[in-house]
């Protein structure tokens, strides 16, 4: 049976996420596995997590990626060297360093081309995924694509969702409270992988949307 299932923000743990994708939800072909981004900056091996999602597709599995803050970061650095230094504040220099480089002009088209790819959102007549949230306070929030990839704090007042789920990472939440969330409007899956050294912290989680089930692995990169 096809799963759907939802990875929150990975950080440069390869090891980690390598692990919750094979040996503990084990995907299959048949499933979906869509990445709510962050992937790189803060843990060891930006380079290795990309690595494994391009792995993953030219095996023959399906999965979609969207784009989070850090990844938005590096493709301004890219495109306007004066971002650069914004984006070493935020985590930057180990990922230069799983690359082997020295500034983002130096990484591979491979990688710029997979992080121009990323989504900013992906709708669903059940679900709506997006990095950090949505900017409820418009009409429309699926126009405003810094908000989905930024936004800490909202609430949908104007039942935009209309019964649907937002699912979303960007802010870490401790573990017990990641596992109690009640599946009413929102979800939030940034157990704060890269945070080891802080109690309640240091987690990947997966979700299988349909079923409502969370799998987790400890961090194993830090």
């Amino acid at each position: 049976m096809m799963r759907t299932l939802i990875i929150g923000d990975i950080h440069g743990c390869s090891k980690t996420f390598r692990k919750l994708v094979e040996e503990v939800v084990q995907l299959q072909r048949e499933d979906v596995l869509y990445l709510l981004g962050d992937y790189i900056d803060r843990g060891p091996d930006s380079k290795g997590v990309i690595d494994f999602i391009l792995e993953l597709r030219r095996n023959g599995y399906k999965v979609r990626t969207l784009r989070g803050n850090h990844e938005q970061q590096l493709l301004e650095a890219f495109v306007h060297p004066a971002s650069e230094k914004f984006w070493l504040k935020s985590g930057a220099p180990v990922t230069l360093e799983s690359f082997n480089i020295s500034s983002v002009n130096k990484l591979p088209d491979e990688y710029i081309h997979f992080f121009n790819e990323t989504e900013f959102f992906v709708e669903t007549g059940d679900f709506i995924l997006a990095h950090a949230g949505l900017n409820f306070t418009l009409e429309n929030p699926l126009i405003d694509f810094m908000s989905m990839m930024w936004i800490r704090d909202f609430e949908d007042r104007n039942n935009f969702l209309n019964g649907r789920l937002l699912i979303h990472g960007h802010t870490p939440l401790k573990r017990y409270k990641l596992l109690a969330q009640d599946f009413r409007q929102t979800i939030n899956m940034d157990g704060g992988c890269a945070y080891r050294h802080i109690p309640n912290f240091g987690n990947l989680f997966a979700l299988d949307f349909y079923a409502r089930t969370f799998y987790e692995v400890r961090n194993e990169d830090v």
